[in-house]
């Protein structure tokens, strides 16, 4: 996954890895852990349950947006 994040030009984010707590995702999109927590319980971001944490898969995220084609 990581070779195919490079070949699209991805630099990702240090420390970052392939799922991260909401608090993280929050602070590296500048959104609030609010308005993540609700994204997540109306099924817009993926997730996955590690333990007893729900966790933001942000590789999933990435592997759709690259895959999108973007409206011109």
């Amino acid at each position: 996954m990581t070779e195919a994040l490079q070949n699209h030009g991805y630099q990702g984010v240090v420390g970052a890895g392939p799922v991260v707590t909401k608090r993280l995702f929050a602070q590296l999109t500048g959104l609030t852990e609010e308005t993540i927590r609700g994204m997540i319980e109306r099924g817009h971001l993926p997730t996955v349950k590690i333990g007893k944490h729900r966790m933001v898969n942000v590789a999933l995220i990435t592997k759709d947006a690259l895959e999108t084609e973007f409206e011109q």
